[in-house]
């Protein structure tokens, strides 16, 4: 096998594996996406819902949690599609460092949309991101706070402090978008939601981990005076599209 990789890499450009690898995975999660949605009516059986995107290890009691790579996770959902959830059904929508794993220009406006979508009148929308004006603010000046936390978190690659914000920016090719206060209020605001505030951290809510490093933000979905109804039906189409 070590052979056969040695050649195949000698073979091929970084580039080109780097192609093969993105097509199994995204092979990979089309069918499992289309497994899962068929799993979703058992949950919204008693509405109103309230969702954990992109849950990771972090379950929480009394939602459903939704995360396409986590074995632990109620539904194993890709985001970047609709969501098989009525409009008006949930209470409640949390996401703890999800969002920067969307790409921005075309992935954040679907989740976002889909969000007030699912989201009742004067429905709550949590979101939490790495906070990136911190670690921008922390560069060049080697006492900031920053750099006590970084090398707990990035791996031991990471010697200098272009290579922590370059992981922070990245994490490997994970990282889509880097966030800061300003862009994810205008983002919140241009989406249609109001009262978009930032907020401290909540130990009731959010991962006593992620208390240092994170830009916790709250919106809320505007009233329009529509009555959502639990007797809505989640539409599941009978083949992949």
């Amino acid at each position: 096998m070590g052979l056969l990789k040695k050649y195949v890499k000698s073979r091929t450009t970084l580039a080109l594996r780097r192609a093969i690898r993105e097509l199994a995975t995204e092979t990979l999660i089309y069918f499992r996406h289309w497994y899962w949605v068929r799993k979703v009516p058992r949950f919204v059986r008693t509405l109103p819902l309230k969702l954990n995107l992109g849950c990771g290890p972090n379950y929480k009691p009394g939602w459903v949690n939704i995360d396409l790579f986590a074995s632990g996770a109620d539904l194993r959902l890709d985001l970047r599609k609709r969501w098989p959830f009525p409009n008006g059904s949930a209470t409640h929508i949390y996401s703890e460092h999800a969002l920067e794993h969307f790409e921005f220009a075309e992935e954040v406006p679907h989740f976002m949309s889909e969000s007030l979508r699912v989201l009742q009148d004067a429905g709550v929308f949590d979101v939490g991101v790495p906070d990136t004006e911190w670690a921008i603010r922390a560069y060049g000046n080697p006492d900031h706070d920053y750099w006590r936390h970084a090398p707990i978190w990035h791996p031991l690659d990471c010697e200098t402090q272009i290579d922590h914000i370059n992981y922070h920016f990245r994490q490997g090719e994970q990282h889509k978008y880097a966030w800061d206060e300003q862009t994810l209020k205008g983002v919140l605001q241009r989406s249609g939601f109001e009262f978009v505030t930032r907020r401290p951290f909540d130990a009731t809510l959010d991962t006593e981990f992620r208390r240092i490093g994170t830009l916790y933000m709250r919106a809320i979905k505007p009233s329009t005076g529509t009555v959502p109804s639990s007797a809505d039906k989640v539409s599941i189409p009978p083949t992949p599209d």
